[in-house]
């Protein structure tokens, strides 16, 4: 009888062993999952702000899901991409990027000029059930070949010997399945040998909701008057822009982070983010981007893309700040700008690191003062990567203590004497709201309450962020 405890000892080991296991595998899963959604989530800002660059002015709308197609082969690392749409019965191209072999007419040479090969797509209908693409069009079935150069349904193609990998994925309207057209990509970017491969496919089909969401916004220009369009425009802009806040506020033990944003137009170019750099540490951005409404709203979201990419790869702020702004150098005008103030929270060790890059400053309360940190820093993409240089300052949290991270909407809000409302003002009414000790909610009410005193018509897009330390606040000292 003696052995009876050794079996239940044993039992119970294997047993929480085996819990230990699924839950390290869980644990597992859902790290893939994240990286994916965060792939995903990157891909998709991009992919918006590439593609709603060039509608502000009609000439960029014919040109749209050429924009559409070519950012299509840049993700799929494909040689050409077609982009067809379903009216009348038939499949007809809408985009093109890249030369695109599946086509039946026209001179090989003249081919090769873009406009030629979208002219003599156009041409060539495709009737859903006949061929290649009619089959993914009739079945609403994605397909992937490795080698096309043997299939039959391309023995009509010039050249179809010459053909490699294609894949091709149907765009379907929920609920009904409804069949709004074809996505189709021919020959893998590492050789006509190679087959695309089924991450590859995986990824088209992951990108079918965004050629949607870009298929409705031509159709809705495409449809309204010119103040229509514009409507429709900003209504996507407001979308697009909602998408990219963070769904909730990040509560760390006993730090609490709380935003808030107000826009001066439809849109705005101010934006933040709560990025987990991972299970201690907490990157907390506010930015700013050059100019009003819909082009800044558009850079704010290239530049959050940014942000996401390259904290996945954090060293430090100061490296961090310098990649976005090589990145900006390569990719934006030389007249387009953004501002950042970053907050990078590490609950481990108590401690908040505060770079910027041309941003307003950073505001502390601490034991009923208030603290002004400000770090060099140019804003990023005004100047090449040999001239910019980033400080950081680092301080430790004590109890009561808090944040303010603000855009120049407050501070520079006017009123009908020309007076701004300044940094004193703003100061003052941080300090009244960590004095009361107002709630994080009630803080950011104060000073919007004080601004929209002090000036009833605001001048720019406003946008607070409070950090603060939620252990109980230090008693207010009398008279208060």
């Amino acid at each position: 009888m003696y052995f009876w405890p050794i079996i239940i000892i044993l039992l119970l080991g294997g047993a929480f062993w085996a819990v230990a296991g699924r839950l390290r595998r869980r644990c597992r899963r859902l790290d893939g999952a994240l990286a994916k959604s965060r792939r995903e989530y990157r891909e998709l800002s991009d992919f918006l702000a590439q593609m709603t660059s060039g509608l502000q002015e009609d000439t960029g709308f014919a040109d749209a899901m050429h924009s559409v197609a070519r950012h299509l082969a840049d993700q799929l690392g494909a040689e050409a991409v077609a982009v067809y749409e379903f009216e009348n019965g038939v499949l007809t191209v809408s985009g093109v990027a890249g030369l695109y072999p599946l086509v039946r007419t026209g001179n090989r040479l003249i081919l090769t000029k873009p406009h030629h090969l979208f002219e003599a797509l156009k041409r060539e209908p495709v009737v859903p059930g006949t061929g290649f693409l009619g089959e993914v069009a009739a079945l609403k079935r994605p397909e992937l070949i490795s080698s096309a150069a043997n299939d039959p349904r391309f023995a009509d193609y010039p050249d179809s010997d010459r053909l490699g990998s294609i894949m091709a994925v149907p765009l379907l309207r929920e609920p009904d399945h409804s069949l709004l057209g074809v996505i189709c990509a021919v020959n893998n970017r590492q050789g006509r040998q190679t087959p695309f491969s089924e991450e590859q496919f995986a990824r088209l089909q992951s990108m079918e909701p965004q050629a949607i969401i870009v298929r409705d916004l031509m159709q809705a220009y495409s449809r309204n008057s010119r103040q229509q369009r514009i409507d429709q425009e900003l209504d996507f802009a407001r979308r697009v822009q909602y998408s990219l806040l963070p769904p909730s506020f990040p509560s760390w033990n006993q730090f609490s982070v709380t935003a808030f944003t107000r826009s001066l137009k439809e849109v705005n170019g101010d934006y933040y983010d709560f990025v987990e750099i991972d299970s201690d540490r907490l990157l907390i951005v506010i930015g700013d981007a050059c100019g009003k409404g819909i082009p800044a709203c558009m850079m704010a979201a290239m530049v959050r893309s940014m942000v996401r990419a390259l904290a996945e790869n954090f060293t430090n702020l100061t490296d961090f700040l310098r990649s976005i702004n090589r990145k900006m150098q390569q990719n934006t005008e030389a007249d387009s700008f953004i501002t950042l103030g970053c907050c990078l929270l590490d609950r481990k060790n108590l401690m908040l690191e505060y770079g910027r890059a041309g941003h307003t400053e950073l505001l502390t309360y601490v034991r009923h003062h208030i603290r002004v940190i400000e770090p060099n820093g140019m804003a990023l993409g005004a100047l090449p990567d040999e001239f910019a240089n980033f400080d950081t300052i680092c301080l430790s949290f004590e109890p009561g203590m808090a944040f303010l991270m603000f855009s120049d909407g407050l501070t520079e809000a006017v009123n009908e004497q020309g007076e701004e409302f300044g940094l004193p003002r703003l100061k003052e009414a941080f300090r009244r709201a960590g004095d009361l000790g107002d709630a994080p909610d009630a803080t950011i009410q104060r000073i919007l309450d004080a601004v929209h005193e002090f000036a009833p018509e605001a001048g720019d897009d406003q946008t607070l962020i409070l950090i603060r330390h939620s252990e109980s606040s230090v008693p207010a000292p009398a008279g208060i």
